[in-house]
């Protein structure tokens, strides 16, 4: 073969099983054009189907002698660098995924291809116009075309006037037709050609302000981390401090270095619902700098931050979980906010979590991570105790206001004394008392919906989902039951379709709420925030915006109103169910507890008014709300810690979950009951592995598929990760499971 007539290139047909790069030759046709980094489409398997492919290099030799040829090129020019396919590969040796997974999680929704061969999103151009002689000739010319001509005549003014305009705007400003506009250019007065514009979500037009100034805490916190940016070595820091600190002032300190110094910087929020905050807040510092990247845009808004990412248009990406893949070259910061919060794992393939996608980039870079929260993952906390992170901490408010005071109620005392309402008496009245005084309160609970379930007081029977192991929610705005894992519904009956008793609705969500402060409350403004309400575009910024710009009194919601909002006129935070996540059976419970209470409590009181906050828990004597009505981080931290110790969990041991999931439950089981057998042989004396299950999940079937699952707690060296790649591949090789599927994770969520 001549020199580099073979490219080595990952096929998006492959499975895991199958995956490895793919020898194929180059025909003389592509010669020159196919590089690494660019997707072509090959023949793949033996019924030769057309396949997605991407090139990872190029050869002069290969060891098999008959190759196909690359059929297609897709890209005029490489869509990955080398850096980017270089992590597309950890990302398979680590997260048990095909490569080209991995290349699909980097590179957004509007560079693939649909089925007919054509691209999702289109580049949008715009006819741009402009002289093609001398201003003054075509003033003058201008003149003579007055009369016979006059639409003509108004073009070439306007374009003395403006120069540069698009074609559009300047046929729309003139009311001149296309036709005259074809006059000029033919006459040769006026030349015409495409650009490209970006389809922008957001520009900031507004003056820019000066950087914020910082208190003493922020400027030793600042102080210390600018040391860390400007070391030439990778470095890691935990910035931790209480709700309302001030963490974001640093972080616009931070970024701001970076720019200056050249390099680009990478901002990730948990929630959507936080971007258009962010945005706001940064783009008041660094103007048309920042993109954003985040699923609530467009698929062209999305495509064209990404390409003003990668031609250097934009220097700061704020996004959701996948922005951390935002292709800047010169990376030298990525901040992770709120980085406890589960959303930054991802559920489907490639289940990566974003902070160590972030590792591995600010490793191969010498950039800076910095994680940031006021509840820190307990992984992080450790990380930081043992020296893998540098700790910085806040421990006041910047505006030096107290932080909230906080109450617990006992819930089965209301019940005694004959409220069997969702809203404690003693809520009540901090309610009607911020109604007195104008002040705006939000009331959290953790489950969108009416009601938990529907259930019969005569015989029991209880409306179940029948293609999940879950009862229906009953949602009272379409009064209908809903599976809110399946997406399954049904109407309510009016009696029991059992025995004809009478039904009773069990367990309160964000709407039983809202319907309750409307009985009591019926001339008040009343805003529920949960997914029900914001599954447009937009919808969570509109939201947030109505609550803050009309003062709406009360706002109910879910997780999304818990962290990053900052409003001066919130003064009252109700948690309505604090038990609610704490006995789920998943190790990391307490932890999302006690950082959703935290993080709620810490929205009110950030303005110039003293906040509070009442707890409603049937279980008041609980260490952990007692904890975290104390915001108690530090409390909370050696206790969990030694719990984890005890059963050897992160941040002690790693664990990789192997998850099989089927139709047929008996398949599922022997599947996962064969893994076992499988790993315990293979491991032989290791005694720092143990081997759990295989048991069921939470939830064992959804969508009529069964989820078993099986546990290896280990130090999740290469060894280990190799010997569950080999499990994947023999399961998906072996005809004895047909129709399970198998996947592995590391540290799952759930």
């Amino acid at each position: 073969m001549s020199e580099n007539r073979i490219a080595k290139i990952a096929v998006s047909a492959a499975n895991y099983s199958l995956d490895k790069p793919y020898d194929y030759l180059i025909p003389d046709s592509l010669s020159g054009r196919v590089v690494p980094g660019m997707r072509v489409t090959v023949p793949f398997s033996r019924g030769n189907r057309r396949s997605e492919g991407i090139v990872l290099g190029l050869s002069d030799k290969s060891e098999y002698e008959k190759l196909k040829p690359i059929e297609l090129c897709l890209d005029k020019e490489p869509m990955l660098t080398q850096a980017q396919l270089k992590l597309a590969l950890w990302m398979h040796d680590r997260l048990f995924c095909t490569v080209y997974e991995a290349v699909r999680a980097i590179l957004p929704a509007g560079c693939w291809f649909n089925a007919a061969g054509a691209r999702r999103v289109n580049d949008k151009m715009c006819e741009m116009i402009e002289l093609a002689v001398d201003a003054n000739e075509a003033f003058a010319l201008a003149q003579t075309k007055r009369r016979k001509a006059p639409m003509q005549a108004s073009l070439l003014e306007l374009l003395c006037s403006t120069g540069r305009v698009s074609a559009r705007e300047a046929m729309h400003f003139t009311g001149a037709s296309r036709q005259s506009l074809n006059a000029l250019i033919n006459a040769g007065l006026v030349t015409a050609e495409q650009e490209e514009v970006f389809r922008r979500p957001e520009i900031w037009t507004g003056k820019l302000k000066a950087l914020p100034t910082l208190n003493r805490e922020q400027e030793t916190a600042y102080s210390g981390l600018k040391k860390l940016l400007d070391e030439p070595c990778p470095e890691a820091a935990l910035l931790c401090g209480v709700t309302g600190s001030g963490k974001t002032s640093v972080y616009i300190r931070l970024i701001d270095d970076t720019i200056k110094s050249g390099k680009c910087a990478i901002l990730l929020v948990p929630e959507i619902a936080l971007t258009p905050q962010m945005i706001r807040t940064f783009s008041e510092y660094f103007g048309n700098d920042v993109a954003i990247l985040h699923s609530s845009l467009g698929v062209g808004e999305r495509y064209d931050e990404w390409k003003r990412i990668k031609n250097g248009s934009a220097r700061l990406a704020i996004g959701t979980r996948s922005a951390v893949f935002a292709p800047f070259e010169n990376l030298g910061l990525v901040i992770i906010d709120e980085e406890q919060e589960d959303s930054y794992k991802s559920e489907s393939s490639p289940r990566y979590h974003a902070r160590d996608i972030a590792k591995y980039r600010c490793a191969k870079t010498n950039s800076l991570l910095l994680l940031g929260s006021a509840t820190p993952d307990i992984e992080s906390r450790y990380a930081a105790e043992t020296g893998k992170y540098k700790l910085f901490e806040l421990h006041e408010r910047y505006n030096a206001m107290q932080l909230p005071s906080v109450e617990i109620v006992d819930m089965k005392k209301e019940l005694k004394a004959g409220n069997s309402g969702e809203l404690s008496s003693r809520l009540r009245t901090e309610l009607e008392d911020n109604l007195s005084r104008g002040e705006q309160s939000i009331l959290f609970i953790n489950r969108r919906g009416a009601n938990k379930l529907i259930c019969c007081g005569d015989c029991g029977y209880v409306y179940k989902c029948p293609n999940c192991s879950v009862s229906l929610t009953y949602h009272s705005a379409n009064k209908r039951l809903m599976c809110h894992y399946c997406g399954y519904t049904r109407r309510v009956d009016s009696r029991c379709p059992d025995c004809g008793g009478m039904l009773t609705f069990i367990g309160a969500g964000t709407q039983l709420i809202e319907d309750e402060l409307h009985e009591l409350y019926p001339d008040t403004g009343i805003l529920r925030m949960d997914t029900d309400t914001v599954r447009t575009a937009g919808s969570h910024d509109a939201l947030l915006g109505k609550f803050k710009n009309e003062k709406i009194p009360i706002m109910v919601g879910t997780q999304m109103v818990t962290k990053g909002l900052n409003f001066e006129n919130v003064t009252l935070i109700g948690v309505i169910s604090a038990d609610q996540s704490l006995y789920c059976g998943d190790y990391r419970s307490g932890e999302r507890t006690f950082s959703l209470i935290t993080q709620v409590i810490g929205r009110s009181g950030r303005g110039s008014k003293p906040g509070r906050a009442i707890i409603q828990t049937f279980t008041p004597q609980n260490e952990l709300i007692r904890l975290a009505a104390a915001q108690d981080y530090d409390g909370f931290y050696k206790t969990e810690l030694s719990l984890r110790r005890l059963q050897n969990t992160p941040p002690f041991a790693d664990i990789i979950a192997i998850t099989a999931t089927g139709a047929v439950e008996s398949a599922v089981i022997k599947c996962c009951a064969d893994i076992c057998t499988v790993l315990k042989a293979s491991i032989g004396a290791r005694d720092d592995v143990r081997i759990l299950g295989p048991a069921p999940l939470p939830v064992v079937r959804v969508n009529n598929r069964y989820r078993y699952r099986v546990n290896i707690c280990c130090n999740a060296d290469k060894q280990l990760r190799e010997l569950v790649s080999s499990v994947l591949i023999r399961c998906a090789g072996s005809g004895k499971y047909r129709g399970v599927s198998v996947f592995a994770d590391n540290n799952p969520s759930d």
